[in-house]
């Protein structure tokens, strides 16, 4: 009788036990949305600057293994292959680009983030040539946003 009582007692503590080391990640996360779309206006603050810079190889934006889908062409498929496409597209371009971050949509943790946004490429007399929106899905690396997929589509504003 007493083996019984011990075991049962043994049991319930492991039972209680292992109910109070649950290490299951708080569900109720609070994200600061205003400060997550602050954080993704930054980074498409600091791609405009850097592109219309020329600076190519200093954009910080997209992960190494990044995907974009561009109108009317293959996807571009990693950091070698979307240097080369912002290389051929600056060249004998003066052309300036800014993007407005309209929503972001934010995962419950915040470690990814879609955002949809508007663009605007001026000529260099500051008339608009192409407006359109795009879609980008974000994800937190090493402390930091960096883009993973990125879509964009022409409102038709092109001449």
């Amino acid at each position: 009788m007493k083996n019984k009582i011990m075991t049962r007692a043994i049991l319930a503590g492991f039972c209680v036990l292992l109910v109070s080391c649950n290490t299951k990640k708080d569900e109720n996360t609070v994200v600061d949305l205003k400060q997550v779309k602050k954080e993704i206006q930054a980074k498409e603050n600091e791609y405009a600057a850097t592109y219309n810079a020329g600076q190519l190889k200093e954009i910080g934006y997209y992960a190494d293994d990044a995907i974009t889908f561009y109108q009317n062409r293959p996807p571009i498929i990693g950091k070698d292959a979307r240097y080369e496409f912002l290389k051929s597209d600056l060249q004998n371009n003066t052309n300036i680009i800014s993007f407005e971050t309209k929503e972001v949509f934010v995962s419950h943790d915040g470690n990814q983030v879609v955002e949809v946004g508007y663009y605007k490429v001026t000529d260099s007399t500051k008339t608009p040539i192409n407006t359109g929106n795009y879609i980008s899905l974000f994800e937190k690396r090493d402390g930091k946003y960096v883009c993973l997929r990125d879509m964009s589509a022409s409102d038709g504003l092109t001449e």
